[in-house]
C-alpha cells in the first residue's frame, strides 16, 4: 500500500484510478444525495458518476463491480483514509480496500487532511457541483440524469487544459487486466504460519490476538524474523510486527509490494488459503 510520498507521475491509462465521495447534498423531495465519483487519473475519463442515497459499503462495492466488469481492473485506486476506502487498524485497511488487494490492486492513500494530492479529482467535483447540483433537481433519479449528460459531455466533448486541449475520451482505453469470475487465492511462502482472521477481526495465537475486522474470513501470515518476533502479512501487504512477548502488533508504515505473498500462479511450494 502506498503512501502519500510514495505517489509518482501516472504515464498510461489504468495505473491509478482515482475515487472520493463528493459532500451529500438533499434533492428537492428533501432526501440525501451522495455522489460518488471514479475516474481514470492518466486520462481525466470519468468511469462512474452516480448519485447515491448513502455511502456504505454495501453501495460501494456494487459500483466498483460495474466499472471493474465493464473497464478491467487498475493497478492503484487512489483515495483519502475515510470510510469505506479506508480504516483506522492495520495497514489502514477496511474490507472494500481487503477486496482490491485479494483482485491484486494496490490501494493508494493520500495524507489525511491533503485533498489536493488528489487534486484533478476534487477539481472535477468543483465543476460537477457547480453545473449539476446548482439547484439540485428534484430527485436522486433526476440527479442522475444530470450527472449522465454532464460526464458524457466532460468524456467526450470537453477539451482539457492538462490534456493539450484534448477529450479524455481520446486518451482512455479499457485496462488489459479483466475482473476474474472468482477470487484468486492468496498463496504464502511455505515456512509461514497462516491463521485465518475470525469474524470479530481476531486469529488463534495461543490466545486470541486482534488483527483487523476488515480481514474478517481471510488468510494472514506469520514469519518469523527474529526469537518470538513475525512479521503479519496480508496478500502483499506488510501489517505489522507480532512480539510474542506482549502479545500484540505493532503497525509498520504501509508498504507496497511485501515479498511475502502473491496471487495464484506464483512459485510452487506456497501454503494456500485453505489452510487455518
Amino acid at each position: 500500500m502506498a503512501t502519500g510520498s510514495a505517489r509518482g507521475v501516472i504515464t498510461r491509462p489504468n495505473a491509478v484510478w482515482t475515487v472520493d465521495y463528493k459532500g451529500e447534498f438533499l434533492t428537492g423531495d428533501g432526501r440525501y444525495c451522495y455522489p460518488f465519483t471514479l475516474r481514470d487519473g492518466f486520462s481525466r475519463y470519468v468511469l462512474r458518476c452516480d448519485a447515491l442515497t448513502a455511502h456504505t459499503l454495501a453501495v460501494t462495492r456494487p459500483r466498483f463491480e460495474r466499472a471493474f466488469a465493464q473497464y478491467g481492473l487498475p493497478d492503484r485506486i487512489r483515495s483519502d483514509n475515510g470510510p469505506p476506502f479506508g480504516g483506522p487498524g492495520l495497514g489502514r485497511l477496511s474490507t472494500l480496500a481487503a477486496w482490491w488487494i485479494r483482485l491484486g490492486i494496490v490501494p493508494e492513500r493520500i495524507d489525511p487532511g491533503h485533498p489536493e494530492q488528489n487534486g484533478s479529482h476534487e477539481q472535477f467535483h468543483r465543476v460537477l457541483k457547480a453545473e449539476t447540483t446548482r439547484p439540485p433537481a428534484r430527485s436522486a433519479t433526476a440527479q442522475q440524469r444530470r450527472f449522465t449528460r454532464f460526464c458524457t459531455e466532460y468524456n467526450q466533448d470537453r477539451p482539457h487544459e492538462g490534456l493539450q486541449q484534448t477529450v479524455p475520451a481520446q486518451h482512455y482505453q479499457p485496462s488489459s487486466r479483466a475482473m476474474p469470475r472468482r477470487l484468486p487465492p492468496l498463496e504464502y511462502p511455505g515456512h509461514a504460519e497462516i491463521r485465518r482472521v475470525d469474524q470479530n477481526g481476531y486469529v488463534s495465537w495461543r490466545t486470541p490476538l486482534f488483527v483487523s475486522a476488515a480481514l474478517a474470513e481471510q488468510p494472514v501470515a506469520f514469519e518469523e524474523v527474529d526469537d518470538g518476533v513475525w512479521t503479519v502479512t496480508f496478500a502483499s501487504l506488510v501489517l505489522g510486527r507480532f512480539d510474542e512477548r506482549h502479545h500484540r502488533i505493532h503497525p509498520i508504515a504501509a508498504i507496497t509490494g511485501g515479498r511475502s505473498a502473491s496471487c495464484a500462479g506464483s512459485a510452487p511450494n506456497k501454503k494456500n488459503d485453505k489452510r487455518r
